[in-house]
């Protein structure tokens, strides 16, 4: 079939669809000898980048309007049956029931939690004082804020969740790589929770069980059978909260923030008499020069950073139930304010336990083994175990689960992704990670932010520099080789460069760190002690560069088309 002049068009999305002046040839586009599929696909045809023209078809005046009018509801058009469920549609106007208070309680839930408190004692751990450890925490949660206010945006104003955010940076497809990757770093934490769960549960054992056979450690196992019955005891009990989704979530973060508050404010009340006073309790002082000092504090930084950079992530999985953008800055802001506060009791219960004790206990479960007496066991028990369940499910259960589900809507629900997601948490052998201080920090935390950075940076840069927060809800929901977020076969390349850009320079020092090399150049040393801010910000401007190369590259095709007739 031979077409008008008058109309220019590529088949590849990539190209701009349409170029500037068109001559009027509306009467063709009514001609009963053009076929409705390539109708169809003049109207999916990408133009986003050009919906500045002037343009006289109805046709394409309904697409030039894509970027200036908001994106259409999602029950306006089919959505891909293979791209969606239940779990991925955006939110409605009456799912939108989450308020500030309620997304600072969300945060208030997961900071109280064993691993913030074990976070802060390893830094008194590894030498700081209490006053540098709380200036490293709240110092690494202002800087990691600015990220996961931005990241909530889209979640709050088109109701998608991480996955489906995804798509617009990584391809319909290529977002399967972001989810699948934080998904995995969800469930070596949901692991590591678990972990401390069953060990409050240990510690309502009778003694005569603690000192039997079972307790005995297993080099293979790497524990004694007993505790990892406990692990698995606590592994089961939180299925039935997981089950009921995000409203049981939402409830069970509601009600759990006054009494962890509560509880926590007892602990320090505990250790303010026990050690007689603050001025006890705060003397530690610390054991690093100056020299040493700098050369913790920026892997440390990093660390803190990667302690919330999961949820950071994929925290539009949250603020797409937000009523508002203020109730999600406002609901987040608090954050800081939460860490520093948890901080300061981790680290100042810690210091307390060197007069108390003798010897600095910075796990939270030994210093309650220590303590003693029935009735702390029972407050002791029930406080982890809240405490855990609030984290572990908000933090470690959405993301995977979600991640699953956006990978086969057909076969996975919510509530069989969390399922799967805490068989993971097994596989990971937490007790491992967290045999010492430094193997938690160092190695677990920093080494993964070099996996959730990148895409933190990416997912951004896409966000605001390149789609300047428009995106086209129909696109993100179709596998049509037309749509805005196909790219090429359904996968971003410039994103996968970007990633993989990002996370190369890490490796060296993380190959160190297992002990995979033996030594590598300090170069890579101090790449990896900053993995968070080297791989966010390198992949997240490799990513913008790339992108805007490709589109002057499209710009300047569309210029020298040989069918456009010239210019007037």
């Amino acid at each position: 079939m031979v077409l008008p002049k008058c109309l220019s068009f590529h088949l590849h999305p990539s190209f701009p669809a349409i170029t500037r002046n068109p001559r009027p040839c509306s009467s063709f586009l009514t001609s009963p000898f053009l076929p409705t599929n390539l109708t169809a696909k003049f109207h999916t045809t990408h133009v986003q980048a050009h919906h500045h023209l002037t343009l006289r078809s109805p046709i394409f005046t309904t697409m030039a309007s894509i970027q200036s009018t908001p994106s259409p509801k999602f029950d306006d058009f089919e959505a891909d049956p293979t791209l969606t469920n239940d779990d991925l549609k955006p939110t409605t106007p009456d799912q939108r029931s989450f308020s500030r208070w309620e997304l600072a309680s969300l945060w208030v839930g997961l900071v109280v939690g064993v691993p913030t408190y074990y976070l802060a004692g390893s830094l008194v751990d590894l030498g700081m004082a209490w006053w540098q450890g709380i200036a490293t925490v709240v110092a690494a949660n202002i800087v990691l804020l600015v990220p996961l206010i931005l990241t909530g945006h889209p979640g709050t104003k088109y109701g998608i969740s991480f996955p489906v955010l995804a798509r617009s940076s990584f391809g319909i497809h290529g977002a399967h790589i972001p989810t699948l990757l934080r998904a995995l770093v969800g469930c070596g934490w949901y692991g590591i929770e678990t972990w401390i769960g069953g060990e409050a549960i240990f510690l309502l054992l009778p003694s005569s069980i603690k000192s039997s056979s079972l307790s005995q450690f297993l080099p293979w196992l790497a524990t004694s059978p007993l505790e990892f019955a406990c692990f698995i005891v606590f592994w089961v009990a939180q299925l039935a909260i997981v089950c009921k989704g995000m409203d049981g979530i939402r409830e069970l973060e509601n009600y759990s923030a006054p009494i962890l508050i509560t509880l926590t404010s007892c602990l320090v009340i505990w250790a303010y008499v026990k050690a007689g006073g603050f001025s006890h309790m705060l003397s530690i002082s610390s054991k690093l020069t100056s020299q040493q000092f700098w050369s913790l504090f920026f892997p440390s930084l990093t660390a803190n950073i990667s302690f919330w950079a999961t949820v950071a992530l994929n925290i539009p999985d949250f603020t797409r139930y937000a009523k508002s953008q203020t109730d999600q800055v406002i609901g987040q802001a608090g954050l800081p304010i939460f860490m520093g506060a948890f901080t300061f009791v981790g680290l100042a219960v810690t210091c307390s336990t060197e007069v108390i004790f003798g010897r600095v206990i910075s796990n939270p479960i030994q210093l309650l083994g220590e303590i003693g007496g029935v009735t702390t066991i029972f407050l002791a028990i029930f406080g982890v175990s809240l405490a855990t369940l609030t984290t572990n499910i908000a933090a470690n259960v959405v993301a995977p689960a979600n991640a699953l589900v956006n990978l086969s809507p057909s076969k996975f629900t919510f509530r069989r992704g969390a399922i799967f997601t805490a068989l993971l948490g097994i596989a990971f052998q937490p007790w491992r990670l967290l045999r010492s201080s430094e193997s938690f920090v160092y190695t677990w935390l920093v080494g993964y932010s070099a996996l959730l950075g990148p895409i933190g940076g990416i997912i951004l840069a896409d966000y605001y520099l390149v789609h300047h927060t428009t995106l086209s809800m129909k696109d993100l929901y179709t596998q049509s080789p037309y749509g805005a977020y196909y790219y090429t076969g359904g996968y971003n390349l410039a994103a996968m460069a970007a990633l993989v850009f990002g996370i190369l320079p890490v490796v060296p020092g993380f190959l160190q760190k297992v002990g995979v090399l033996s030594s590598v150049s300090h170069t890579f040393v101090i790449i990896y002690n900053n993995a968070w801010f080297v791989s966010f910000f390198s992949a997240g401007f490799l990513y913008w560069l790339l992108l805007s190369l490709k589109r002057k590259q499209n710009k300047s095709l569309a210029s020298e088309d040989p069918l456009l007739p010239p210019a007037n």
